[in-house]
């Protein structure tokens, strides 16, 4: 399997590199790992429904 960085996966969702890492973190992005202190995020995974949004809590409960 291939994976991106966070950076990467930040470019890509257009989001932060730290918010990012707070969905690793907290395991919103499937098949996400860790080495040492540097996630890998598969880059097929796509970016998760933001549950902090109004928009994001209605598609979360649909």
């Amino acid at each position: 399997m291939e994976y991106m960085s966070c950076p990467e996966a930040a470019k890509k969702w257009g989001i932060s590199e730290r918010r990012v890492q707070i969905l690793c973190r907290d395991n919103r992005i499937p098949g996400v790992s860790k080495l040492g202190y540097m996630w890998l995020i598969p880059k097929d995974a796509e970016k998760p429904i933001d549950g902090r949004t109004k928009q994001g809590k209605e598609l979360h409960h649909e």
